[in-house]
């Protein structure tokens, strides 16, 4: 089942889904719509109002695989995440949302376990890729590694964005973010740290931010005391390549300079939500084309020794996202999932299953070799000490 199939992400996961050999029964409020999309893909449609639990559990059974786009997560996924708990079946969503990943992980991930439910949270572009090159390097560096940075950058030019991406960015500016160290989750603003990666042979900024990676990559290596994620989407739209380097690491400066200051207040943000409504829904196609996706994650030992790294090449973020979860749901709907609870894409399908979907997912441009080094982060740091 699949809700949000009218809006763009959901829309480009349903082709998959078709393309791959599933029909997913196509779920929302506007019942026009769905059936006109459903004729189209020759999917059949269900009315249910996502953000309400009576309404998604008359349609769902334990046996079912439930995915979701429709966000901001925050405000409109806990009732599907809830349905989905109590009957014990499987979900998938596309969120990117740091505090709906927390809330799945550390709420929602106990009440699953105890009914049986599966649920990988945040099976796309945010936050598989780091997920898969953090296991990567963790695998070539071997018993020594203590801590793991992982980053993720766009490059190319013009509007990637779509209404759905810069609404859900709003929705969480302000709230909590998280980060591990020593072995414990901390609560701290997004960008309250900042962090140099080689991408494409130039240093590239990232804010820190919190990901699935500070939950799934302790369970893959439990010594690791630290994890940190940072997010490097700054410059002409992710690209820095043609502005000098004060003026790249200036704009994930200025992000990290704000995780000081209060939250924004919500007038604020009421307004910019409305203004993002505004926006056309769509991301620019002729600017999709040109966008990649660069992931890079980094292994060192408890002197801060680089022990082995892996670099991740992808296609634009959304067709990203609609593949993997299409590969996803198709391999949970056949195969199943190992585990209950809260899950991540390794411990749910398997390191060597996960680098196949990616490929199945056509990521064949990636770079899955993790690389030994003995010399320290070549990158800078600013409050990031190992």
């Amino acid at each position: 089942m699949l809700f949000g199939a009218t809006g763009y992400t959901g829309g480009r996961t349903a082709e998959v889904l078709v393309g791959r050999g599933v029909r997913p029964v196509l779920a929302g409020r506007d019942a026009a719509r769905l059936v006109a999309l459903g004729e189209r893909l020759g999917c059949p449609t269900a009315t249910a109002d996502v953000t309400d639990v009576a309404s998604v559990s008359a349609l769902v059974g334990p046996d079912d695989v439930l995915v979701t786009t429709v966000g901001p997560f925050a405000r409109l996924g806990g009732a599907a995440l809830a349905a989905v708990v109590s009957a014990g079946a499987t979900y998938l969503d596309s969120t990117g949302e740091p505090p709906f990943v927390r809330e799945v992980f550390e709420l929602q991930g106990p009440a699953a376990e105890r009914s049986g439910a599966r649920l990988l949270t945040a099976f796309g572009h945010d936050y598989v890729p780091g997920v898969l090159a953090g296991a990567l390097a963790l695998r070539e560096a071997g018993d020594r590694a203590a801590r793991v940075d992982v980053g993720y950058f766009l490059s190319g030019r013009g509007r990637w964005f779509s209404r759905g991406t810069v609404t859900s960015l709003i929705a969480i500016a302000g709230t909590p973010g998280y980060t591990l160290r020593h072995g414990t989750l901390r609560t701290e603003n997004a960008g309250a740290r900042l962090r140099t990666y080689e991408v494409d042979g130039r240093p590239r900024p990232g804010v820190s931010i919190g990901g699935v990676e500070q939950f799934a990559l302790p369970r893959l290596h439990p010594g690791l005391g630290t994890v940190d994620v940072h997010l490097g989407w700054f410059g002409a739209q992710g690209d820095g390549s043609r502005r000098s380097p004060a003026g790249r690491v200036g704009l994930s400066g200025v992000v990290h300079a704000t995780s000081r200051l209060p939250a924004p207040p919500a007038p604020l943000l009421a307004g910019l939500a409305r203004l993002a409504g505004r926006l056309p829904r769509d991301p620019s196609a002729e600017a999709l084309a040109r966008c990649r996706s660069h992931v890079v994650a980094e292994v060192f030992d408890a002197y801060g020794t680089l022990l082995a790294r892996t670099r991740l090449t992808a296609p634009d973020p959304y067709a990203l996202t609609a593949d993997l979860l299409a590969w996803g749901a198709a391999r949970a709907l056949a195969h199943g999932v190992t585990g209950v609870g809260a899950l991540d894409p390794v411990g749910a399908f398997g390191l060597d299953a996960l680098v196949e979907g990616a490929a199945s997912a056509g990521l064949t441009t990636w770079d899955l070799r993790a690389t030994r080094s003995a010399q320290s982060t070549s990158g800078t740091c600013s409050g990031n000490r190992p």
